[in-house]
Protein backbone atom coordinates (compact mmCIF):
# COMPACT_ATOMS: atom_id res chain seq x y z
CA UNK A 1 0.00 0.00 0.00
CA UNK A 2 1.52 3.30 -0.78
CA UNK A 3 2.32 5.76 2.23
CA UNK A 4 0.00 8.40 2.38
CA UNK A 5 1.29 12.09 1.52
CA UNK A 6 1.46 14.00 4.32
CA UNK A 7 -0.31 17.79 3.68
CA UNK A 8 1.63 20.81 4.12
CA UNK A 9 -0.32 21.59 7.22
CA UNK A 10 1.50 18.73 8.64
CA UNK A 11 4.68 20.26 7.83
CA UNK A 12 3.75 23.84 9.05
CA UNK A 13 2.75 21.91 12.63
CA UNK A 14 5.95 20.19 12.88
CA UNK A 15 7.79 22.81 12.08
CA UNK A 16 5.87 25.26 14.75
CA UNK A 17 6.35 22.28 17.19
CA UNK A 18 10.03 22.43 16.69
CA UNK A 19 10.12 25.92 17.33
CA UNK A 20 8.88 25.65 20.65
CA UNK A 21 10.55 23.10 21.50
CA UNK A 22 14.09 25.27 20.87
CA UNK A 23 12.56 27.76 22.77
CA UNK A 24 11.56 25.74 25.71
CA UNK A 25 15.28 24.22 25.74
CA UNK A 26 17.68 25.81 23.75
CA UNK A 27 18.27 28.96 26.38
CA UNK A 28 18.75 25.79 28.75
CA UNK A 29 21.21 24.64 26.27
CA UNK A 30 23.85 27.18 27.21
CA UNK A 31 23.34 26.34 31.14
CA UNK A 32 24.48 22.95 30.62
CA UNK A 33 27.63 23.41 28.25
CA UNK A 34 28.26 26.35 31.51
CA UNK A 35 28.56 23.71 34.28
CA UNK A 36 30.85 21.34 32.46
CA UNK A 37 33.76 23.75 32.35
CA UNK A 38 36.94 23.26 34.42
CA UNK A 39 37.81 24.85 38.07
CA UNK A 40 38.71 28.31 35.59
CA UNK A 41 35.18 28.80 34.89
CA UNK A 42 33.11 31.32 34.87
CA UNK A 43 29.77 32.86 34.43
CA UNK A 44 29.97 33.49 30.87
CA UNK A 45 31.36 32.32 27.56
CA UNK A 46 33.82 31.17 26.06
CA UNK A 47 33.91 28.01 28.14
CA UNK A 48 37.55 27.21 29.96
CA UNK A 49 38.19 23.67 29.94
CA UNK A 50 35.67 20.56 30.10
CA UNK A 51 35.05 18.83 33.46
CA UNK A 52 32.59 17.40 35.80
CA UNK A 53 34.60 19.34 38.98
CA UNK A 54 31.47 21.78 38.89
CA UNK A 55 28.60 19.03 39.42
CA UNK A 56 30.91 17.84 41.86
CA UNK A 57 31.17 21.36 44.06
CA UNK A 58 26.91 21.28 43.77
CA UNK A 59 27.27 18.87 46.53
CA UNK A 60 29.78 20.62 48.73
CA UNK A 61 29.35 23.54 50.80
CA UNK A 62 29.18 26.85 48.73
CA UNK A 63 30.59 30.52 49.61
CA UNK A 64 26.38 30.84 50.23
CA UNK A 65 24.46 28.47 50.96
CA UNK A 66 24.28 25.20 50.73
CA UNK A 67 22.43 23.15 47.91
CA UNK A 68 22.27 19.51 49.53
CA UNK A 69 20.10 20.87 52.73
CA UNK A 70 18.04 23.25 50.86
CA UNK A 71 17.11 20.22 48.54
CA UNK A 72 16.67 17.70 50.92
CA UNK A 73 13.59 20.30 52.15
CA UNK A 74 12.46 20.59 49.18
CA UNK A 75 12.16 17.12 48.33
CA UNK A 76 10.67 16.29 51.76
CA UNK A 77 8.39 19.10 51.49
CA UNK A 78 7.34 17.64 47.88
CA UNK A 79 6.43 14.75 48.82
CA UNK A 80 4.62 15.49 51.15
CA UNK A 81 2.30 18.11 49.90
CA UNK A 82 1.81 15.39 46.78
CA UNK A 83 0.94 13.19 49.28
CA UNK A 84 -1.91 15.36 51.09
CA UNK A 85 -3.20 16.83 47.73
CA UNK A 86 -3.56 13.16 45.88
CA UNK A 87 -5.97 12.36 49.08
CA UNK A 88 -7.65 15.87 49.50
CA UNK A 89 -8.33 16.41 46.24
CA UNK A 90 -9.79 12.65 44.84
CA UNK A 91 -11.73 12.79 48.47
CA UNK A 92 -12.84 16.43 46.95
CA UNK A 93 -13.76 15.33 43.57
CA UNK A 94 -15.59 11.85 44.73
CA UNK A 95 -17.66 14.37 47.57
CA UNK A 96 -18.63 17.08 44.17
CA UNK A 97 -19.69 14.19 41.96
CA UNK A 98 -23.56 15.17 43.70
CA UNK A 99 -24.66 18.23 44.53
CA UNK A 100 -24.85 19.50 48.33
CA UNK A 101 -25.18 22.05 50.44
CA UNK A 102 -22.62 24.93 50.31
CA UNK A 103 -20.62 23.32 47.07
CA UNK A 104 -20.74 26.04 45.25
CA UNK A 105 -19.31 28.62 47.91
CA UNK A 106 -16.78 25.52 48.67
CA UNK A 107 -15.85 25.37 44.95
CA UNK A 108 -14.97 28.89 44.69
CA UNK A 109 -13.47 29.26 48.02
CA UNK A 110 -11.06 26.62 46.68
CA UNK A 111 -10.02 28.27 43.54
CA UNK A 112 -9.77 31.67 44.98
CA UNK A 113 -6.61 30.65 46.36
CA UNK A 114 -5.21 30.97 42.68
CA UNK A 115 -6.54 34.75 42.32
CA UNK A 116 -5.40 36.19 45.09
CA UNK A 117 -1.58 37.09 45.03
CA UNK A 118 0.68 34.55 46.44
CA UNK A 119 2.37 37.32 48.29
CA UNK A 120 -0.58 38.16 50.56
CA UNK A 121 -1.32 34.59 50.93
CA UNK A 122 1.84 33.91 52.03
CA UNK A 123 1.77 36.91 54.56
CA UNK A 124 -1.23 35.70 55.81
CA UNK A 125 0.49 32.64 56.70
CA UNK A 126 2.68 33.88 57.91
CA UNK A 127 1.10 36.21 60.23
CA UNK A 128 -1.70 33.16 61.32
CA UNK A 129 1.29 30.98 62.35
CA UNK A 130 3.27 33.51 64.02
CA UNK A 131 -0.17 34.07 66.34
CA UNK A 132 -0.47 30.47 67.13
CA UNK A 133 3.27 29.84 68.12
CA UNK A 134 4.14 28.34 65.24
CA UNK A 135 6.61 30.69 63.27
CA UNK A 136 9.64 28.80 64.33
CA UNK A 137 8.50 25.92 62.60
CA UNK A 138 9.42 26.35 59.11
CA UNK A 139 7.73 23.27 57.52
CA UNK A 140 4.32 23.52 58.75
CA UNK A 141 3.77 26.85 57.37
CA UNK A 142 6.12 26.29 54.08
CA UNK A 143 3.34 23.09 54.12
CA UNK A 144 0.59 25.08 54.56
CA UNK A 145 1.38 27.69 52.19
CA UNK A 146 2.27 25.35 49.33
CA UNK A 147 -1.10 23.10 50.04
CA UNK A 148 -2.80 26.33 48.93
CA UNK A 149 -1.33 26.46 45.44
CA UNK A 150 -1.34 22.69 44.73
CA UNK A 151 -4.59 21.94 46.35
CA UNK A 152 -7.28 24.23 43.81
CA UNK A 153 -4.71 23.27 40.78
CA UNK A 154 -5.34 19.38 41.79
CA UNK A 155 -9.30 19.93 42.90
CA UNK A 156 -9.83 20.98 39.74
CA UNK A 157 -8.42 18.46 37.78
CA UNK A 158 -10.01 16.04 40.14
CA UNK A 159 -14.06 17.03 38.94
CA UNK A 160 -12.61 16.69 35.18
CA UNK A 161 -11.70 13.40 36.01
CA UNK A 162 -14.78 12.46 37.43
CA UNK A 163 -17.21 14.57 35.43
CA UNK A 164 -15.80 11.81 32.54
CA UNK A 165 -16.39 8.59 34.56
CA UNK A 166 -18.93 6.13 33.91
CA UNK A 167 -20.65 5.71 36.75
CA UNK A 168 -21.92 2.34 35.08
CA UNK A 169 -19.43 0.17 36.62
CA UNK A 170 -19.79 1.04 40.07
CA UNK A 171 -23.63 0.26 39.75
CA UNK A 172 -22.26 -3.10 38.20
CA UNK A 173 -20.21 -3.81 41.12
CA UNK A 174 -22.39 -2.67 43.53
CA UNK A 175 -25.41 -5.10 42.02
CA UNK A 176 -22.64 -8.13 42.52
CA UNK A 177 -22.64 -7.16 46.03
CA UNK A 178 -19.52 -4.88 46.26
CA UNK A 179 -19.75 -2.52 49.20
CA UNK A 180 -19.11 1.44 48.98
CA UNK A 181 -15.21 0.49 49.74
CA UNK A 182 -14.39 -2.49 47.60
CA UNK A 183 -15.66 -0.78 45.16
CA UNK A 184 -13.34 2.24 45.01
CA UNK A 185 -10.28 0.29 45.59
CA UNK A 186 -11.03 -2.34 42.86
CA UNK A 187 -12.85 -0.55 40.60
CA UNK A 188 -12.87 2.95 40.83
CA UNK A 189 -9.01 4.23 42.08
CA UNK A 190 -7.74 1.60 39.10
CA UNK A 191 -9.85 3.47 36.27
CA UNK A 192 -7.91 7.06 37.55
CA UNK A 193 -4.88 5.53 38.87
CA UNK A 194 -3.01 6.98 36.06
CA UNK A 195 -4.60 10.71 36.56
CA UNK A 196 -4.05 10.40 40.25
CA UNK A 197 0.12 9.66 39.10
CA UNK A 198 -0.08 12.81 37.27
CA UNK A 199 -1.87 14.94 39.85
CA UNK A 200 0.51 13.28 42.39
CA UNK A 201 3.97 14.86 39.77
CA UNK A 202 1.67 18.39 39.27
CA UNK A 203 1.92 18.70 43.30
CA UNK A 204 5.55 17.73 43.49
CA UNK A 205 6.23 19.63 40.86
CA UNK A 206 4.45 23.36 42.03
CA UNK A 207 5.63 22.62 45.67
CA UNK A 208 9.33 21.58 44.47
CA UNK A 209 10.44 24.54 42.52
CA UNK A 210 8.04 27.24 44.55
CA UNK A 211 9.41 30.60 45.70
CA UNK A 212 6.93 32.97 46.22
CA UNK A 213 4.85 31.62 49.21
CA UNK A 214 7.67 29.51 50.73
CA UNK A 215 9.82 33.65 50.83
CA UNK A 216 7.67 34.94 53.77
CA UNK A 217 7.09 31.81 55.62
CA UNK A 218 10.03 29.87 56.04
CA UNK A 219 12.36 31.73 58.35
CA UNK A 220 15.95 31.66 58.19
CA UNK A 221 15.33 27.64 57.18
CA UNK A 222 15.82 27.50 53.31
CA UNK A 223 14.17 25.32 50.80
CA UNK A 224 16.32 24.83 47.37
CA UNK A 225 14.62 27.68 45.35
CA UNK A 226 15.40 29.60 48.32
CA UNK A 227 19.00 28.67 48.28
CA UNK A 228 18.91 29.25 44.52
CA UNK A 229 17.81 33.03 44.83
CA UNK A 230 20.06 33.53 48.23
CA UNK A 231 23.42 32.59 45.81
CA UNK A 232 22.04 34.87 42.82
CA UNK A 233 22.34 37.91 44.70
CA UNK A 234 25.52 37.24 45.79
CA UNK A 235 28.96 36.50 44.80
CA UNK A 236 28.33 32.71 42.59
CA UNK A 237 30.15 30.34 40.32
CA UNK A 238 29.34 28.23 37.42
CA UNK A 239 28.10 25.24 40.59
CA UNK A 240 25.05 27.07 39.97
CA UNK A 241 25.13 26.03 36.20
CA UNK A 242 25.94 22.43 37.40
CA UNK A 243 23.02 22.37 39.98
CA UNK A 244 20.72 24.17 36.69
CA UNK A 245 21.88 20.64 35.00
CA UNK A 246 21.15 17.99 37.59
CA UNK A 247 17.43 19.63 38.45
CA UNK A 248 16.81 19.27 35.17
CA UNK A 249 17.93 15.30 34.98
CA UNK A 250 16.18 14.58 38.23
CA UNK A 251 12.82 16.50 36.79
CA UNK A 252 13.41 14.61 33.72
CA UNK A 253 13.83 11.18 35.53
CA UNK A 254 10.42 11.60 37.98
CA UNK A 255 9.17 12.04 34.08
CA UNK A 256 9.94 8.98 32.67
CA UNK A 257 9.39 6.64 36.58
CA UNK A 258 5.69 8.76 36.35
CA UNK A 259 5.34 7.45 32.54
CA UNK A 260 6.70 3.99 33.69
CA UNK A 261 4.11 3.73 35.78
CA UNK A 262 1.29 4.68 34.07
CA UNK A 263 2.08 2.55 31.25
CA UNK A 264 2.05 -0.35 33.95
CA UNK A 265 -0.90 0.20 35.29
CA UNK A 266 -2.80 1.28 31.30
CA UNK A 267 -1.70 -2.33 30.97
CA UNK A 268 -2.82 -3.68 33.86
CA UNK A 269 -6.51 -1.88 32.90
CA UNK A 270 -6.56 -3.85 29.57
CA UNK A 271 -6.00 -7.06 31.19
Amino acid sequence: MAEKKRSLSYYLLAGFFGLFVLFLYGPMSAIFLLSLQGPEGQLTFPMRGFSFHWLKAVFEPQRVGNFVDGFGRSLWLGLIVMLITVVFSVMAGLAFRRKFFGSNLIFYLTISSLIVPSILVSLGIGILFSIVGLDNQWYSSALAGHLTWTLPFAFLIMLGIFGRFNPAYEEAARDLGASDTTTFWQIVFPLIASSVIGVGLLGFTLSYDEFTRTSLISGETNTLPLEIFGMTTNVTSPALYALGTLTTLFSFALIAIALVAINYLSRQQTR
